[in-house]
């Protein structure tokens, strides 16, 4: 089952993790720790809807809806994201990547590949 985005924005375009969490079968604890952030920007509405928390979480769902396709699911997706190692990168994983703020350079990644790109 594909994870729709209209399903993880809210009414007023702030992304919410409660779809995402229930398809992935994990914790909000979880969830934060691979993306970087701590548990209460997870749970707090208001540090949820920082502008910081926001983008990290935007950044995260277009990694993994860009995943996705090559992966066959958005489980799949996780996976990747969690534990493939990119050797362009230095052999760091996505999550790691993200966690040190380095989103951009995942991004740059997947287009490259995207484009025809070696890995």
């Amino acid at each position: 089952m594909s994870l729709e985005i209209n399903s993880a924005v809210d009414r007023d375009g702030f992304i919410i993790t409660d779809a995402l969490l229930d398809e992935l079968h994990i914790t909000k604890r979880e969830f934060a720790h691979a993306i970087g952030l701590s548990h209460s920007a997870i749970i707090r509405k208001d540090r949820l809807h920082a502008v910081s928390t926001q983008q990290r979480l935007r950044q995260t769902m277009e990694i993994l809806k860009r995943i996705e396709p090559w992966a066959g699911s958005i489980s799949g997706a996780w996976s990747w994201y969690r534990t493939y190692p990119i050797a362009p990168l230095g052999d760091l994983t996505a999550e790691e990547l993200v966690s040190h703020g380095r989103a951009d350079d995942v991004r740059a990644y997947l287009s490259h590949i995207a484009e025809g790109g070696y890995a």
